[in-house]
């Protein structure tokens, strides 16, 4: 399919946008430093855990989204973009400028739905699982990198789209490539919360 020159504009301008902030406004941190202390964080989680693999997915997920609850409004102010129209702008925006500016990467997106309200983030790179190597027990149940479609979630629902975010495979795993699924179940309505006109 190919994009028509507005869309092949805006996804440029997005790309250009996550650069420059990733290069002059976000303050860097050592990207091993990084990888290790969500290593650590992953680890004490099999120990608190006891090694059950499911209960530390749920636990990655759930810092993950209280990490995307707040992210947004920092990813929003220092972006300036308007609300996205639609799935295809909203997955544009996810791989081309925020993962940009989070973690200086940028996922391909593939393998859209028919119906345009499901697709995939590919990430050819992932700096959470740099020198990471799985133990064989863990290989099976533990999604490593849990914590990034927590941090969808989280962002997602504060712009009013509530989606599914899961692990569809992982590199750690054995598997040929990273992918992050990200499917729309509805765009919830803008409440005003009781008491408040």
């Amino acid at each position: 399919m190919s994009s028509t020159p507005s869309t092949s504009g805006h996804s440029k301008s997005l790309r250009l946008a996550g650069e420059d902030i990733w290069k002059n406004k976000t303050e860097k941190v050592n990207g091993e430093l990084f990888t290790l202390m969500y290593g650590a964080i992953v680890s004490q989680l099999c120990k608190d855990y006891q090694r059950c693999f499911p209960k530390v997915n749920d636990q990655l997920y759930t810092m993950g989204y209280n990490i995307g609850v707040r992210l947004i409004e920092d990813f929003l102010a220092r972006t300036a973009l308007p609300r996205c129209e639609n799935m295809v702008r909203t997955s544009e925006v996810i791989s081309k400028c925020a993962f940009k500016i989070f973690l200086n990467i940028t996922p391909q997106v593939a393998n859209w739905s028919a119906d345009k309200i499901a697709f995939s983030l590919v990430l050819v790179e992932n700096p959470l699982s740099d020198f990471v190597e799985l133990p064989m027990d863990a290989m099976k149940q533990l999604w490593y990198s849990n914590v990034l479609c927590g941090v969808l979630k989280g962002a997602l629902e504060m712009v009013q789209l509530d989606c599914d975010v899961w692990f569809i495979s992982d590199v750690l795993k054995g598997d040929p490539q990273t992918e992050i699924r990200v499917k729309l179940n509805k765009v919830l309505k803008d409440e005003i919360p009781i008491g408040e006109d």
